[in-house]
């Protein structure tokens, strides 16, 4: 039997510099139009008969996200632009973390899993219609 060594780990950051980080990631620059962007992402996940190129994903969600991921939609992809390198959220910045965010917040019906469709599936449908701002 071998014995695993173990990894070592060094300190790369303190509390002081996440904290610093986070201070300034909420000055990262969100647009309103963008904010509403966001929730219209999560509103088509819960109210998806709203948005005529979505009807037919209605019987496909049993629940939706929740009004809690439009808070952290709107944190990640902040933290996307600041990791970018920018004081500012652009549409990329929410599409790249949409389906982290939102993946297990969509609870689908069991048409959808019978069709095996999946919340990935969901999640690129409702990223292809919603108009992006």
């Amino acid at each position: 039997m071998v014995k695993e060594q173990p990894i070592p780990l060094r300190k790369v950051l303190n509390p002081e510099a996440i904290e610093n980080m986070r201070e300034v990631m909420d000055q990262v620059y969100m647009e309103e139009k963008l904010k509403d962007y966001i929730l219209n992402l999560i509103n088509s996940t819960r109210h998806p008969e709203r948005y005529p190129r979505l009807n037919d994903l209605k019987g496909l969600i049993e629940f939706g996200a929740s009004p809690r991921a439009t808070i952290f939609l709107a944190r990640a992809a902040k933290a996307n632009a600041y990791i970018s390198g920018r004081a500012y959220v652009i549409p990329d910045d929410i599409k790249a973390v949409a389906r982290d965010v939102l993946r297990h917040r969509i609870i689908l019906s069991y048409e959808a899993e019978a069709e095996e469709i999946t919340s990935e599936d969901i999640i690129n449908r409702i990223l292809d219609e919603i108009e992006v701002p």
